[in-house]
């Protein structure tokens, strides 16, 4: 079972990392790098075999980057749905926005990684409800977009 707070799955992978002799780096791998992705999602602790995979490369340090959810984050999400639910102040979205609320100040997303012949290496851990955030933040986007390419279309039009 997925914990809902990744902290502690956070600090096991400190310990692991420096117990095999490795240095951590602050920082996240953005997706515009070449990089592969670990699967194995059958086992929570697959990133034990990611760090062992990373030594055995001969990676010296792994890239670690958490995020936790911020009461920011929730409201700035929240607004957004609002107004793109407006009327409906009781859709579905709107209902589960408020339900991160509960999750804020909890480690939500981890992803590990290091560098290997050019290529980025990525193992991430993230739990359910950091992933449907993620979701509703996608959505946002996407209705974001089709406003502003409405608007572009009306403005060339005139």
């Amino acid at each position: 079972m997925q914990p809902d707070n990744l902290i502690h799955v956070k600090d096991d992978m400190i310990a692991f990392i420096e117990g095999h002799g490795m240095r951590r780096f602050p920082g996240y791998v953005l997706d515009e790098i070449p990089s592969v992705v670990w699967e194995d999602e059958d086992n929570p602790e697959s990133w034990k075999d990611f760090v062992e995979s990373a030594k055995h490369a001969g990676a010296v340090f792994l890239t670690m980057s958490d995020i936790v959810l911020e009461k920011d984050d929730v409201e700035m999400l929240l607004e957004h749905l609002t107004d793109q639910n407006y009327p409906d102040d009781e859709a579905p979205e709107l209902e589960e926005a408020h339900m991160l609320e509960n999750y804020i100040g909890k480690t939500g997303y981890i992803q590990l990684g290091y560098a290997y012949q050019g290529v980025f290496f990525l193992h991430e851990t993230a739990t359910p409800w950091y992933e449907r955030y993620q979701q509703l933040l996608e959505q946002v986007e996407e209705f974001g977009d089709i406003i502003l390419e409405d608007s572009d279309d009306e403005d060339s039009n005139q």
